[in-house]
């Protein structure tokens, strides 16, 4: 059974700091590209970051130089490291990890930044 549980979100501070983990089980981790989404009342969800397999990453526009994604194989986790937090970054933000035909999505974590 594949489980990813994301923790980490809550209030910030506009200018302020979070950082959400995902913890994934039942995959072979290490063979998945892992993304971070992110969906805002009202809006669609969008892509944030992605790491592939081999470390390569992808970025929104909105976040280069804000946000870091990053993974460790060891413990199964990715990371989104979020720094300089806007408004614009409240939302519900959900952990994600594909492999070829199969994707799965963990239940989110909520991320509201007060300005």
């Amino acid at each position: 059974q594949v489980q990813l549980v994301e923790s980490g979100g809550g209030l910030a501070q506009a200018g302020g700091s979070l950082r959400l983990s995902c913890v994934a089980s039942g995959i072979r981790f290490d063979m998945n590209t892992m993304a971070w989404y992110r969906q805002a009342p009202g809006k669609q969800r969008e892509l944030v970051a992605d790491i592939t397999n081999f470390g390569g990453t992808n970025y929104a526009d909105s976040v280069k130089g804000r946000f870091t994604i990053l993974r460790d194989d060891a413990k199964n986790t990715v990371y989104l490291r979020m720094n300089s937090l806007k408004s614009e970054d409240t939302a519900v933000y959900f952990c994600n990890a594909r492999r070829l035909q199969s994707s799965y999505w963990g239940q989110g974590t909520q991320v509201t930044v007060s300005s």
